[in-house]
């Protein structure tokens, strides 16, 4: 019994002096917390009277930066003060898809002019000789008259021939003025101003 009471002591002193032993060496190890709260700064005070904190710029990821959307740039506009963004490139405005049509065709105001067409009548003859008449027409309408065959044998069916030229043909003769082959008979010519009304009432029926 005395055996095992000294036994429990020497164990209950061992265990006291790794106890105690333990503490010292905890002690040592621990920082001066008085030293600690001494080299803490003090918040800078701005001139306000009111603290101001530092704030640390954080930066951003490499790869947001990377893929981040340029910002269109700013171009300057007619009106001061003012600015208007540029598309980015690549892209194209409506302006840009404007300028690719083509310019409209000018259309001519002007009037067309009528076409002038010939039609000839045919030969018809007579105890003097051949008459043969051309007509001019703008449409509908007679511009000119041509004799483009005349009695010439004698001297008195040559002069017949003038009158009646004269008297039907051209811009301002009958045949314009009256619009038909119904024509005066010419004095001491009837029967060339009668061949010449027949050549030409063929040409007119020709021409309709």
């Amino acid at each position: 019994m005395r055996g095992h009471r000294r036994m429990r002591r020497a164990l209950f002193a061992i265990t006291g002096l790794a106890a105690s032993t333990t503490a010292l060496v905890v002690l040592k190890a621990a920082p001066d917390t008085s030293t600690v709260a001494q080299e803490v700064p003090a918040p800078a005070t701005s001139g306000a009277g009111e603290p101001t904190t530092a704030t640390e710029p954080t930066a951003e990821p490499a790869e947001a930066t990377a893929t981040a959307t340029p910002r269109p740039r700013a171009s300057r506009s007619a009106e001061p003060g003012r600015r208007t963004a540029s598309p980015p490139a690549g892209r194209t405005g409506p302006s840009s898809d404007a300028s690719k049509k083509p310019p409209a065709a000018r259309r001519s105001t002007a009037a067309p002019q009528p076409s002038v067409r010939r039609v000839v009548g045919p030969v018809v003859g007579n105890e003097f000789g051949n008459v043969q008449v051309a007509i001019s027409l703008e449409g509908a309408r007679i511009v000119d008259a041509e004799a483009l065959e005349l009695p010439e044998r004698t001297a008195q069916s040559d002069q017949r021939s003038s009158q009646v030229d004269d008297r039907y043909s051209g811009t301002a003769g009958l045949v314009v003025q009256r619009q038909s082959a119904d024509l005066d008979t010419v004095s001491g010519a009837t029967a060339t101003s009668e061949s010449y009304q027949r050549s030409l009432q063929a040409a007119i029926d020709r021409a309709r």
